[in-house]
């Protein structure tokens, strides 16, 4: 089945983003297509969250988010924010929960995130279309219309053309560099790309230490450029995981190290004197086993020091081993890459596009939204976030 020969509105992505963008241009009135060359909608919406899609944050503010103009996303999220989309989500009656942080998800599935998309979709009279590939773009002067889209199903022309086909991260749910192509296409400035929000590996010394604890987590914070964060790292088969790692992941330049606070809400030079006081039998492995698991507290006590009795540590060798833990430094070998890149860093560069509109500013009717642009969220909801709300700042214009 051929696409139509011409839209009002072509949204190319079938993500989070483009379905808000395509929803609010349906909404006023505008004849709207979706197409997207994978087989399904929403591949990255259902896979979410574990699987329950963590929506959006409460505590949502541009601080959350990472731009060479950290000012560009003001704009957008003023204009549609968490609470405007956590009211689109109880319009649709969709149960859902707080779990830490201000973190949303459903209680549910992220099916059903999915699926007040695409009723909404419906309800605006958006058409949407899959595996439909796009093999060429070209900006036309043909009475309102403005670009001529050549695809596998055929050719379309449209007034508008918004691209929201995402970043490089998770290539097996379809990812590809197509935006970047096209934002080159007509002149854009690209910033560099990596992958954020992902895992760290392990030089092969320290992986061989910390593999036997794979699946082992702990609260921790972590620190690297500047930034840090307060929450869970996991250990892995391959390195350093869970979201604090996540988090600072994307502040994280190869070749830096990573300072992690093994015990961030206390003092473990008090607490180890303390113990030596009124436990110096005690063995320290016993101790640690007491604030993490035996696993870590053996696999600590193997790394820094010989685990014997309290009363056999001098004061400054406990003072020593604090002071470690407190701050360990570790120098990541790299990251998994955009395998399991939950973002990509980079991409458009912001100055080409207005901040209200997100059309691009040399080009009439063009807009980029989404995760191609360079504005990357902390975890936790805030890129779903910047997904509806440059979504609708486009939607409302194109």
């Amino acid at each position: 089945m051929n696409l139509p020969a011409a839209t009002d509105v072509l949204v190319i992505g079938a993500g989070a983003a483009g379905l808000m963008a395509a929803i609010t241009a349906g909404r006023r009135g505008r004849k709207v297509l979706v197409i997207d060359h994978a087989n399904k909608v929403g591949k990255k919406i259902l896979m979410s969250g574990g699987g329950r899609c963590n929506f959006t944050n409460l505590y949502t503010e541009p601080g959350n988010y990472l731009s060479q103009n950290r000012h560009f996303c003001k704009s957008a999220l003023s204009r549609y924010t968490q609470w405007d989309f956590i009211a689109l989500v109880d319009k649709h009656n969709i149960p859902h929960h707080e779990k830490t942080l201000g973190q949303l998800f459903c209680d549910n599935k992220a099916q059903d995130i999915l699926q007040l998309l695409l009723q909404e979709c419906e309800d605006a009279g958006v058409e949407i279309r899959t595996l439909c590939s796009v093999e060429r773009i070209a900006a036309i002067e043909q009475d309102v219309f403005r670009y001529c889209v050549q695809t596998n199903l055929g050719q379309v022309n449209a007034e508008s053309l918004i691209i929201a086909t995402g970043g490089l991260s998770i290539p097996t749910m379809g990812a590809t560099g197509f935006g970047y192509e096209v934002a080159e296409q007509f002149g854009l400035a690209l910033l560099p790309r990596s992958a954020g929000l992902v895992p760290f590996t392990l030089q092969a010394e320290e992986k061989a230490v910390f593999s036997e604890l794979s699946g082992s987590s702990v609260k921790v914070r972590v620190n690297c450029n500047g930034e840090s964060f307060l929450e869970a790292l996991l250990f892995t088969h391959r390195g350093l995981s869970g979201p604090a790692i996540l988090q600072i992941s994307s502040y994280w330049r190869p070749g830096d190290s990573v300072v992690i606070d093994l015990y961030p809400e206390g003092s473990l030079e008090q607490l180890l004197l303390d113990q030596q006081d009124q436990r110096p039998g005690t063995e320290l492995k016993t101790v640690l086993s007491e604030l993490y698991t035996k696993k870590i507290a053996a696999c600590l006590c193997q790394l820094w020091c010989e685990s014997r009795a309290l009363k056999h540590y001098t004061k400054a060798e406990l003072l020593t081993l604090a002071e470690k833990m407190h701050q360990w430094a570790i120098k990541p070998s790299g990251t998994e890459g955009y395998r399991t890149a939950e973002v990509t860093l980079g991409g458009v560069d912001t100055n080409a596009l207005s901040s209200k509109t997100m059309e691009v500013k040399s080009q009439t009717g063009l807009y980029f939204i989404g995760e191609v642009v360079d504005v990357t969220g902390h975890l936790g909801g805030f890129n779903f976030q910047w997904a509806w709300a440059s979504g609708v700042s486009a939607g409302t214009f194109a």
